[in-house]
């Protein structure tokens, strides 16, 4: 099994910064992919960037620009960053780090709160 502890979030000015981490352990060498996917009050979970163990990378097109993810492999653990620069109120949310095994297995964290006030 793989588990997931996220760090950072918090609260934001638009136009500020705020990066959020997410520690892998466990059965790391099984994953594929880690990712960072966000939800807002009464709306569907989006996903916002994911990177894969080639270090290819996924973002969505409303993030594009503005946040980086990266991915640093350890022997016993990957730690995946997610750098948000110019956040807009629109970023409010929860942040879920989630992590995709082969055979497609998704493992999700408990999420962290992002706050932009404009």
């Amino acid at each position: 099994q793989v588990q997931l502890v996220e760090s950072g979030g918090g609260l934001a000015q638009a136009g500020g910064s705020l990066r959020l981490s997410c520690a892998a352990s466990g059965r790391v060498f099984t994953i594929w992919s880690m990712g960072w996917s966000r939800q807002a009050p009464g709306q569907q979970r989006e996903l916002v960037a994911r990177i894969n163990r080639d270090g290819l990378t996924t973002y969505a097109d409303s993030v594009k620009g503005r946040f980086t993810i990266s991915r640093n492999n350890a022997q016993n653990t990957v730690t995946v960053y997610l750098e948000m620069n110019s956040l807009k109120p629109e970023d409010t949310a929860d942040y879920y780090c989630e992590a995709i095994q082969y055979g497609a297995t998704y493992t999700w964290g408990n999420g962290t709160l992002v706050t932009v006030s404009s």
